[in-house]
């Protein structure tokens, strides 16, 4: 799918369902790895381990912290690969 854009007797042309470019690839690995971090910080807070100690499993913010910075890292990383 194809749209033609008409600006300052200029046309510029924007495909869609094609790949990721490198910037925008490099910005979600950038982000998985945040919400990484974040996730592995959570999961070794007090919170944290209080909610092991009684229930058996970390708070649910770390773990949907560390699925989805690995989900979006995953995602950077993939489109990487991409030419």
């Amino acid at each position: 799918m194809e749209i033609t854009i008409a600006a300052r007797d200029e046309f510029y042309c924007v495909k869609f369902g094609g790949y990721m470019d490198k910037n925008m690839s490099i910005a979600l690995l950038v982000i998985g790895i945040v919400l990484l971090i974040f996730g592995f910080n959570a999961y070794h807070s007090a919170s944290s381990d209080v909610s092991r100690f009684f229930t058996g499993a970390p708070t649910g913010k770390a773990l949907w912290l560390l699925i989805g910075g690995f989900i979006v890292a995953i995602a950077g990383f993939s489109g990487l690969g991409r030419k």
